[in-house]
């Protein structure tokens, strides 16, 4: 019933990688439009191309930094908002 603004996807969930689970997301027309960043330790070569790729509309690679985070996510929000 109320959908929200942003998802953060972390790629490695239990059961389900957050990739596929970002496939199915996409693929749902009540969740296609929502943006989707990930939320990875993956920081290897070709890793944000495979997010992409899944459908994530960005990228945040843990560590994550508290002080940049909720910048990071604002960008993110507002970015949505002009698409």
């Amino acid at each position: 019933q109320d959908r929200p603004d942003l998802i953060l996807m972390d790629v490695q969930l239990p059961g389900m990688d957050g990739l596929t689970a970002i496939k199915y997301l996409k693929r749902d027309s009540r969740t296609s439009t929502i943006p989707v960043v990930a939320l990875t330790a993956h920081a290897m070569v070709g890793d944000r191309e495979k997010a992409e790729a899944a459908g994530c509309n960005g990228y945040i690679v843990k560590p994550i930094d508290t002080r940049q985070f909720p910048k990071e996510v604002a960008s993110f929000l507002n970015s949505a908002k002009f698409s």
